[in-house]
């Protein structure tokens, strides 16, 4: 990183405590070193010391009233990182992990991600410290318009376009939805994930799963002549992304034997019983130890980590960022893995990539396995504009359309650059040359 290195070691001392977010530019930095060397135009032009630059930072409180009358404070974040391709775009998340390092992380990523995608969206990430469990659903709702009072001032459905994200789902996105009409007087599609009957789009839920699958059919299919048909998958995580990463998985004629939450794993040798995880899960909102009470013969251990010592053929991260450290690659790559495709943001480490590249796997980074969730949202913000809806199977093929052309374009890239395969270096890439494109076509004031 010669040329990029002085832009990351600012990135530094401007901002030293926020360790994900400088994991994230390093990452993505030291992949485009040689765009740097063949198109001097955007060091002259300043655009990768613009493009680790959010456009805006907005911080805001939100005091909310508990059911035992109490007050409450948590602390709001919207980035808006990047417009040069169209309206922020990007999730807002709950969780008492959630700081400004974290979503200036995710806001990053965000932009590339919907880059890849080919849709017009720029990339932007919100969140709150707040944490929604335990909470009563009167609880939720006072607390999402509490969020929304403040959040509706700074966005739009040609400004920012939030969806959900960890701890937000359908009912979040409901109350957020509804106050946000209750300020503007106006129906517009300002929010994606949003319920079927006021303007959410079939497939959604299943979007990040289901295009993380079709993601890696293509690419192990390419690289390595492989399938998931006959394979064996793990799964980290239990929430919307691993549940329907799962249900592509075993659609497409693999068999699931481990899947996890915070407090620990589950295995099942005869294969996950998908109903069942869905029913402890979303139904019940419970721990998925109470997978065994189902299914005695399977196996719960605590500690989620330990899920990557499960013998597979591909493992599928879908919980959180740095899950997945350099000791976990290495007992994946010793029990025979070869496909590692992230369904989350930056679930692996930095270790674990090199582990996985140097070992010859099918490694596929977040901002292109895991697109499906955004791009399914930029669908439905399409039949938002157009006052229509589509299909399921209709929404299903564009979103398989997109995921394969977003393997196809990050492989092209890759290959141009000399790092054949290389899926981090390709989408990288591809990426940031739509968007720095962009940039130095709107001139410098931008």
């Amino acid at each position: 990183m010669n040329k990029l290195a002085k832009i990351y070691d600012q990135v530094v001392r401007r901002d030293p405590n926020e360790p994900e977010f400088h994991q994230a530019v390093k990452e993505v930095l030291e992949s485009l070193e040689p765009v740097a060397e063949k198109y001097p135009q955007f060091l002259e032009a300043g655009i990768f010391e613009r493009i680790v630059e959010p456009e805006r930072t907005i911080i805001f409180r939100i005091p909310w009233v508990t059911d035992k009358g109490e007050v409450a404070v948590n602390r709001g974040y919207r980035v808006q990182f990047n417009s040069a391709i169209g309206p922020y775009k990007g999730g807002v998340r709950f969780h008492p992990s959630v700081n400004l390092s974290i979503i200036k992380f995710l806001g990053f990523e965000q932009t590339f991600k919907n880059s890849l995608t080919g849709l017009p969206m720029g990339g932007g990430k919100g969140g709150t410290d707040f944490d929604p469990k335990g909470k009563s659903d009167g609880e939720i709702m006072r607390f999402c318009q509490s969020f929304m009072i403040e959040l509706s001032k700074h966005i739009g459905p040609d400004t920012d376009v939030p969806a959900g994200d960890i701890g937000v789902g359908a009912r979040e996105i409901g109350y957020m939805y509804g106050m946000y009409k209750r300020l503007r007087n106006e129906f517009t599609g300002v929010l994606t994930g949003k319920g079927l009957t006021y303007g959410g789009s079939l497939g959604r839920t299943q979007a990040t799963g289901y295009g993380v699958c079709y993601f890696m059919e293509e690419a192990v299919r390419t690289i390595k002549g492989r399938s998931f048909n006959g394979s064996t998958v793990i799964i980290s995580g239990s929430g919307n992304v691993a549940t329907y990463a799962a249900d592509k998985a075993l659609q497409l004629g693999s068999k699931v034997v481990a899947m996890s939450d915070s407090s620990g794993y589950i295995y099942d040798e005869n294969g996950i019983d998908l109903a069942t995880v869905k029913k402890i899960k979303e139904v019940e909102r419970k721990r998925i130890s109470e997978y065994v009470k189902y299914h005695p013969e399977a196996r719960y251990t605590d500690g989620c980590s330990g899920i990557w010592t499960v013998k597979c053929d591909i493992a599928l991260p879908c919980a959180t960022q740095n899950e997945l450290n350099g000791d976990s690659a290495r007992a994946l790559v010793k029990n025979g893995c070869w496909a590692v495709g992230e369904g989350a943001n930056m679930p692996c480490t930095p270790e674990a990539v090199e582990i996985f590249l140097e070992n010859k796997l099918v490694y596929a980074p977040g901002k292109a396995s895991n697109a499906g969730g955004v791009a399914c949202s930029g669908l439905e913000m399409s039949q938002n504009s157009l006052r229509l809806s589509w299909t399921f199977e209709e929404v299903d093929q564009k979103l398989k359309d997109i995921m394969v052309n977003i393997y196809k374009t990050a492989s092209a890239a890759a290959k141009e650059f000399g790092h054949e395969n290389n899926l981090v270096v390709g989408a990288n890439i591809a990426g940031f040359m739509k968007v720095a494109n962009a940039m130095l076509a709107h001139g410098v004031s931008y």
